[in-house]
């Protein structure tokens, strides 16, 4: 379920920080898109990539942030994010495993981990989540970072984050290892950089931030160009990832392009199925609920234990303001899911708009359990403790959330405000106490 409002995720000097270059104030939002749909669907993608660079694909996410600008990322062993703008603008499921085996090879070789050895870090104090205060340079550029870095601004962030031309040379020979042993067509590797060519010569403001933090030059194409020659004859694309690809790319587009454009590319998704979903997504944004629900349909009735179809539609419903359909159809999503925290975050805020916040507060305990780093949980979830009578835990949560996203002159007040309520001493308690003193600790600095 793609999120009409998007969630923000504030790098801030809390969450995973660089001590030394990092102040208290938070630094540019970086917005991540959460959509179980889409992240299922770049998981289906990366699953064979990161196996094949010896990572679990339980352990390693790959998340998409809301930035037209091409780029792709790490700022941990953790986490792989990817530009909504670079998935818009391959074109095929090799380039995006291209791009995913690179950024693994960074992982496996432990070009983050080094950087890192000598660096304390801090998690925020709920564990709300593990994100270098670096990423925000990633996704915004340079002025993403303004008034983080002390003494030259950006270069030490940028430093920090930009690989080396050695670095890169290791992640291509990797990345084109990881691409064969997986069966994928390592072509897509030299494609994604074609893509980049040229930019050298553009003015740093000018560059796509994958070329500032993944230097290209001639004799590092030249040798990547004979790296994929070397390898194995070339794979047949998959037919699993080529859907997956164009599920993923084409729900994006479907939400962030005009509904026209839309609808006149709709029947070249490459698969029934998407191009009803597709249909149905620009049907919804022009508020015709007769013809979202009747593609919608469509494409539920081609996949009928597909979750996130269902997902969609009770998003579409949610949105239309018919709540208690809503919950019947996010309850079916959650039976074929039951472990998809976003799908019952999407049940519990249905509950919530249909009058039914006990069920609400059940289902999003569950969602929170699940991704305790989800904004929109967390504001469900305190809104779900409010209309049952638990407002030290709704302050807790609310402080959570502030903290989770850089707030923490606000967090600390409904810290305060939990601390006061809740007994002494218990679980609850400890958490607010922990959001108090990150937020007194970060206001020393």
């Amino acid at each position: 379920m793609y999120r009409a409002t998007l969630h923000l995720l504030r790098m801030t000097g809390l969450v995973l920080c660089l001590t030394a270059l990092v102040g208290a104030a938070p630094v540019r939002a970086a917005q991540l898109l959460r959509d179980a749909d889409i992240e299922y669907a770049l998981k289906q993608l990366g699953a064979p990539v990161l196996r094949a660079a010896g990572l679990s694909p339980n352990q390693v996410r790959i998340l998409l942030v809301n930035d037209n600008k091409l780029n792709a990322f790490i700022v941990d062993t953790q986490h792989i994010f990817i530009h909504s703008g670079l998935l818009a603008k391959l074109d095929t499921a090799a380039q995006l495993q291209a791009v995913i085996a690179h950024e693994a090879a960074h992982i496996s070789n432990g070009h983050i981990s080094r950087r890192m050895g000598n660096i304390r870090t801090a998690r925020t104090a709920a564990g709300l989540g593990l994100v270098l205060a670096a990423a925000a340079a990633a996704a915004g550029g340079g002025k993403a970072a303004a008034g983080v870095a002390i003494g030259s601004q950006t270069s030490a962030l940028r430093s920090f984050l930009a690989h080396t031309r050695a670095e890169e040379s290791s992640a291509d020979i990797s990345s084109i290892r990881y691409l064969v042993r997986a069966g994928i067509d390592p072509q897509g590797a030299i494609e994604v950089q074609d893509i980049f060519r040229g930019q050298e010569a553009l003015a740093v403001s000018r560059q796509d931030p994958y070329m500032r933090s993944h230097p290209l030059t001639r004799d590092r194409l030249r040798a990547l160009r004979g790296l994929v020659a070397s390898a194995s004859a070339a794979t047949p694309p998959d037919p699993a990832a080529n859907y997956w690809f164009a599920r993923a790319k084409g729900k994006l587009t479907a939400f962030t392009r005009a509904p026209n454009w839309t609808l006149r590319r709709a029947d070249t998704s490459g698969s029934a199925d998407i191009a009803s979903m597709r249909k149905a997504v620009a049907y919804h944004r022009q508020s015709n609920l007769g013809k979202a629900l009747s593609n919608i349909d469509a494409a539920i009735g081609m996949r009928p234990n597909d979750p996130f179809l269902r997902d969609l539609k009770g998003q579409i419903l949610l949105e239309s303001r018919r709540a208690f359909d809503a919950v019947a159809v996010y309850s079916a999503a959650a039976r074929l899911a039951p472990r998809e925290p976003l799908i019952l975050g999407g049940l519990g805020r249905a509950h919530l708009a249909a009058g039914n916040a006990s069920e609400a507060l059940r289902v999003l305990e569950a969602a929170r359990g699940r991704d305790f780093g989800d904004a929109r949980i967390l504001r469900d979830l305190s809104v779900a403790y409010a209309k049952t009578g638990n407002p030290g835990m709704a302050s807790l949560v609310t402080a959570e959330r502030y903290a989770l996203q850089g707030r923490l002159k606000d967090a600390e007040i409904h810290a305060k405000r939990a601390e006061g309520v809740l007994a002494r001493g218990s679980g609850p308690w400890k958490r607010a106490q922990d959001v108090l003193n990150a937020a007194q600790r970060a206001g020393r600095r």
